[in-house]
Formats: C-alpha cells, structure tokens, sequence
C-alpha cells in the first residue's frame, strides 16, 4: 500500500485488464479527494503534476505534499510527474520523491527522442523509479497550443523506442487531445492495437477528459493501463466553488471542502469508467 511505483500499478492492471486513472492535482483539495475517492473504491491511484503547471503550483510545494499524502494512503498510490522537458527539474521531482517520471520528448525526431529518454530512463534507474515516454503528438499540447508534427504515433517508432530505452510504459497519440474536445473525438483503435502487438508494456492514453466511457473501455481493452485526466478535473473543482459562491454565507474552509467534494466525484466517476475498483 501507500507509495509505489508506477510499474508495479500498471502491471497490475495489465495482468487484470482494467485501467488505472492518472488525475492532475494543482492544490491540497485535488490532492485530498482523488485519495478519497481510491480509498473508498479500494482503488489503486496515480497523482500527476505536469512541468507546465509548476508556474502555478511550484515543484518544491506541491510535490513533498503529493508523496506525504501517498505515503498516508490506504491504497498503493504512485506520484508521477508529467510531461517532463528539462532533466534538471525532472531530477529535482526524484529527488523529493516522485516514484515515475514522464519525459516528453515526442516533438523531436524519434532517434533524438529516444536519446534524451535514454539519459531520463538512467537517472530514474538510480531512484528506482518508473520512467515514462511519448511517441507522436497530440493535437494540442498540456497548456493548451495547438502543436507540430506527427500526430499520430508510428507503431515501429513505438517499437523502436522501447527496445533501445526499456521505458516502462508509452503514450500513443491515436485522435487523442488535450484540454477539451470540440468534437467527438475519433480514436485510431487499429494503430492502437498495432502498437500493442509490437511492445510488451503498459501503454498510456493522454488527453482522456471528454472522451466517451465505452471508448475508454475499448480502449484499455486493447492495452491502455494509464489514463490521464486534468482538464475534467480542474473544471469539476471550479464548478463547485462557482456553486459554493452562490450562497449567502460563506467560508474559506467550506469552499475548500467543496473543492475537494469536486475533485473526489470526478476521480471516482472515472474510477468506475476504468474498472479499477476492489483492485487496489
């Protein structure tokens, strides 16, 4: 229980063929009800913060009150950092005790990309933790800019990737997106299979808010074991404190507990999506 590492979570779901939610935390309230809310399903959990959000959330605040609120947990919770660019920052979330690191280097062509992952994958190796990595891009980016190049992931490059770094698991990119989709989103389920067939890892789908429960489903179905979720969190705890704001008395320490309320709905909502309950 408690603090893990992302492999051992997600080998887990490999073996039992569910999903494991991924849930962006900015505050102590998303912290608190994404635990919550595993605890109460018995569900294993992965907390993330991305390097783009630590403008906001500084690493050297956020991050000590992620791992001390896993280390407390009644279900195995593993602390992950997201989107990854710069190795010194990434180094100084292992050196507080992050147990998986994402390093995103899917807008550089696949053989600088497995290079930087290669030096990633050996500084993670002496804090033995988990590394992840990405191939192809998505439409749009973790702050939200549209992006550059491949859009959607080559099942070699896949493939060629992990042979040389050995990572423990890969984001695809299949019609996914980040922040909130204009559209239904059409989801490559071929090219995910095809990726699947080639690596023997969990694989990871980003940009997860507003995609439909039944191709969520089909989608760990066909090898997805992390699921990331941000915006339908951070859009779940602003509705509750817009909601909260609507009454005539207020205080600091209700809105927070409403905010945390919002945060562990949205978590447990896609808990039950990725059949993770009771697996903890």
């Amino acid at each position: 229980m408690s603090l893990v590492q992302m492999k051992s979570l997600l080998q887990k779901a490999e073996a039992g063929n569910y999903g494991v939610g991924a849930f962006s935390v900015a505050n102590m309230e998303m912290v608190m009800g994404a635990i919550r809310a595993a605890e109460e399903s018995n569900s294993p959990l992965i907390i993330q913060i991305a390097q783009g959000r630590l403008p906001f959330s500084p690493l050297h605040i956020i991050g000590p009150m992620m791992v001390a609120a896993a280390e407390k947990a009644k279900v195995p919770v593993c602390v992950h950092f997201d989107h990854g660019g710069d190795i010194d920052i990434i180094k100084q979330a292992l050196e507080i005790g992050f147990t998986s690191v994402m390093m995103d280097a899917s807008h550089l062509p696949i053989d600088q990309n497995i290079e930087i992952v290669g030096k990633v994958k050996d500084l993670a190796d002496r804090y033995s933790a988990s590394v992840e990595a990405e191939v192809g891009q998505l439409g749009v980016d973790e702050e939200g800019n549209k992006t550059k190049g491949t859009f959607y992931s080559d099942p070699l490059e896949v493939k060629k990737l992990y042979d040389c770094t050995k990572v423990d698991a890969i984001a695809l990119s299949i019609g996914n997106a980040h922040g909130l989709y204009k559209m239904e989103p059409k989801l490559n389920f071929d090219l995910l299979a095809q990726a699947k067939a080639m690596v023997d890892i969990p694989l990871v789908l980003h940009g997860g808010s507003g995609i439909s429960p039944e191709d969520f489903r089909k989608c760990i179905s066909l090898g997805i074991r992390k699921v990331n979720i941000a915006t339908a969190n951070f859009l779940s705890i602003e509705q509750a404190a817009r909601n909260y704001s609507k009454q005539d008395k207020r205080d600091y320490f209700m809105l927070s507990s409403e905010m945390e309320k919002g945060m562990y709905q949205n978590v447990l909502e896609h808990i039950q999506i990725f059949q993770s309950e009771g697996k903890a």
